[in-house]
């Protein structure tokens, strides 16, 4: 292919776009992925401290208020509408990864460049510990003490290794939907961050009782750093990882070759 713009893409199956050699790559919500990085690493630290502040800040004041006026619901959905809210913001500008687990997905599958991951990576963990920071300075340290500012550890009786399968398996979901609609052309680009948020919701509605639902390396690293939470952290670390590079492997190996079958 001769004369290549950084617009230009091949294609390797129908409805699936690979960049021109030398291009950047198509990121997520329409981003061009590695693009202008310390910009795009502000937007993460800003998305990330507000994604990780709001979900945080909703479930301390649960658990500290009498009575208190949220439940798992309220954090559920403060989470969710978040991220929907932010992917909607910010998506153009970074991709709005907001989750070490979805930017080393995105990489080990060619649609993001490693040379970037240590930025996003820094960028996120920053930003989840100054949301976290903001919580502690909301509801000092009655806060920090009562809850760990909301650090994710398992729920009595839920061993590691069951926390860990609950971290990759919720952590799949939610991957595997960031990549299909946020990355694919053939999906519905106003869909995307409605999608994402909720699934978000759900993956954080169905863990919270047994793992906190972090669903994300970050999310679970700026409670903990902060209220010096550290119980089983690796899991938080490891399960997120694993489940979200396995979703975006399926996703760029398998699904997002496929087409349904047609009439002919």
């Amino acid at each position: 292919m001769s004369g290549s713009t950084a617009h230009e893409r091949t294609q390797d199956a129908p409805g699936v776009q690979r960049p021109a050699p030398g291009s950047h790559q198509r990121g997520l919500y329409g981003s061009e992925a590695g693009a202008n990085t310390a910009r795009a690493g502000t937007a993460e630290v800003v998305g990330t401290a507000v994604l990780v502040f709001g979900g945080t800040a909703t479930a301390v004041a649960g658990a500290t208020a009498t009575p208190g006026p949220y439940d798992l619901l309220s954090v559920v959905l403060v989470f969710g509408l978040t991220l929907a809210a932010l992917a909607a913001a910010l998506g153009h500008v970074s991709g709005c990864h907001l989750n070490p687990a979805v930017t080393l997905g995105l990489a080990v599958t060619g649609r993001f460049p490693w040379r970037a991951v240590p930025a996003y990576v820094a960028c996120q963990l920053a930003g989840a510990a100054l949301g976290s920071l903001a919580v502690w300075a909301f509801y000092g340290d009655r806060g920090r003490d009562l809850t760990g500012l909301a650090a994710t550890v398992p729920a009595p009786g839920v061993g590691d290794l069951r926390a860990l399968l609950v971290e990759v398996v919720i952590t799949f979901v939610l991957v595997l939907v960031v990549i299909s609609v946020a990355t694919d052309e053939r999906a519905p680009a106003a869909a995307a961050p409605l999608a994402v948020g909720a699934t978000l919701a759900v993956c954080v509605a169905v863990a919270a009782p047994l793992t906190g639902g972090a669903v994300n390396p970050a999310r679970a690293f700026g409670p903990a750093l902060v209220s010096g939470t550290w119980d089983s952290s690796w899991l938080y670390l490891v399960g997120p990882v694993v489940g979200g590079v396995l979703a975006a492997v399926l996703y760029d190996r398998v699904l997002g070759r496929a087409e349904a079958p047609s009439g002919d």
